[in-house]
C-alpha cells in the first residue's frame, strides 16, 4: 500500500542535500548490482540497539526481475549472528517495483521515480511502515518504523553500490 509522503502523515523522512531526493526512472535499472550495506536496529520500548552489516546483491532473473539476496552480519546485544534475507524484485508499470518474500508473498509496492517512496505492510498485529528515499546514483536509505502490541522499532538502513 502507497502512502502519500505529506507532512500530515508524520512519517516524513531525512531529505539529502539541498532538500532534494534523486528521482529514478526504473528503479530495477538502479538497484541492479552489488551494494555494502549498514543498518542500524532500534527498540524505541526497550532502549536496546544492534546492527547489521554486509552486502546485498540484486541480481537479474529469467523475467526482468531482480532476486535480492543480503548477508552479513547482525549484532544484538553484544551477541554477532550471521543473518541473511532474499527478496524478488518484480518489474512493475513505469519503472516500479513490486516486492515480494522469497516464497512470493506481497511485501510492498516500490515507486522510485521522485526519489522518495512510502509502503505499508501489515503482518498480523502489526504495521510495518518503510521510506525508501534516493541520494545518488550510488547511494539510498530505506527507514523501517515497525508498531504493534509487542513492537515498537526503527531500522535504518544505508546501501552504498560497490563499484
Amino acid at each position: 500500500m502507497r502512502v502519500n509522503g505529506s507532512r500530515s502523515n508524520g512519517w516524513d523522512g531525512e531529505r539529502y542535500g539541498m532538500g532534494e531526493f534523486w528521482p529514478l526512472p526504473d528503479v530495477l535499472a538502479y538497484l541492479a548490482g552489488r551494494w555494502r550495506v549498514a543498518r542500524s536496529v532500534r527498540d524505541l520500548a526497550g532502549g536496546e540497539q544492534g546492527e547489521f552489516s554486509g552486502t546485498t546483491v540484486f541480481a537479474p532473473e529469467e523475467d526482468g526481475g531482480l532476486l535480492h539476496h543480503e548477508s552479513g552480519t547482525f549484532v544484538w546485544q553484544g551477541v554477532a549472528r550471521p543473518a541473511e534475507r532474499t527478496l524478488r524484485f518484480l518489474p512493475g508499470p513505469g519503472g516500479t517495483a513490486d516486492v515480494r518474500f522469497a516464497d512470493g508473498r506481497p511485501f510492498h509496492d516500490l515507486d522510485l521515480t521522485s526519489g522518495r517512496h512510502v509502503a505499508d505492510h501489515p503482518c498480523a498485529a502489526d504495521l510495518y511502515r518503510g521510506e525508501f528515499t534516493v541520494r545518488d546514483a550510488d547511494h539510498w536509505r530505506t527507514v523501517w518504523h515497525v508498531r504493534g502490541p509487542a513492537k515498537d522499532l526503527v531500522l535504518r538502513t544505508d546501501y552504498a553500490r560497490e563499484v
